[in-house]
């Protein structure tokens, strides 16, 4: 081996290591990380903890809906994003609402377990369309917006996989949410859903890594743009200068030389 392989080999073991590490960020950063998932879990998981205790459906609810909003006073505090913790606050007061109108304490869960059915079938669906929804959530956080579909064939791939393992992930488990919902009572569904919030998002994650980190680089559009409107000014520049330079007969239309000829 020569001491100009050696760089090149280097690069080599370099490289996947680099897009592991940009693919876990952005993962970090498109699902929230662990403090998403901790507010994620929080407000269920004080709701069905005060719900069973007292079995007081406004004193759950009201608790359950103060922490939400605690948590994005925190984030705005901070000044840090608050999409996460909003989500979460419009969750629970969905489930809240929902609880209320009823006067049935199982309906607090029930909006939640509607929203992770129906974002099992968008996966499912998108994915068979060749659209994969998660290719479209992280397509903008990796730069790359759509780009994957129709120039990055291996990334499309990546998506496809992601996508399935996430709806099939959310399938199963609403396959076993929804028919406690019918024969349990609140807090044995309360309890079974804040046992089910982390590990299936973990193992969906997890996947996802696992199929992105193997996949193409991303394009990055953004940079793309950048460069050519570089270009673009650069050329607009180089042509000014040289319509500065020109002399004023040439911008006329008259050759070098032509008054010259004409006195004589």
């Amino acid at each position: 081996m020569t001491s100009l392989d050696k760089p090149t080999e280097d690069t080599d073991q370099t490289q996947p290591q680099d897009a592991r590490v940009v693919t876990e960020a952005a993962l970090f950063e498109a699902f929230g990380g662990v403090r998403g998932m901790v507010e994620t879990v929080v407000p269920g998981l004080l709701f069905v903890t005060v719900f069973t205790i007292n079995k007081n459906l406004h004193l759950s609810a009201i608790a359950a809906l103060a922490v939400s909003l605690v948590l994005v006073v925190v984030r705005l505090v901070m000044r840090d994003t608050v999409k996460h913790a909003f989500s979460g606050v419009f969750g629970v007061a969905f489930g809240v609402a929902f609880a209320m109108f009823t006067g049935d304490a199982k309906n607090f869960y029930l909006p939640g377990m509607l929203y992770t059915l129906g974002m099992a079938v968008a996966y499912i669906v998108t994915a068979l369309a060749g659209v994969p929804l998660i290719g479209l959530i992280l397509g903008p956080v990796f730069k790359e917006n759509l780009s994957w579909r129709t120039r990055n064939p291996g990334r499309k791939k990546a998506y496809t996989k992601a996508s399935w393992a996430w709806g099939l992930i959310l399938l199963a488990k609403c396959a076993i949410l929804f028919p406690l919902y019918w024969w349990a009572d609140t807090t044995q569904l309360g309890w079974v859903l804040i046992a089910l919030k982390i590990p299936p998002f973990l193992l969906a994650v997890w996947l996802t890594w696992v199929f992105l980190a193997k996949a193409p680089a991303p394009i990055d559009v953004f940079a793309e743009m950048e460069a050519q409107e570089k270009a673009e000014k650069a050329e607009k520049e180089r042509k000014a200068a040289l319509a500065t330079e020109t002399p004023a007969g040439a911008e006329a239309g008259e050759p070098h030389g032509g008054r010259h000829r004409r006195e004589a």
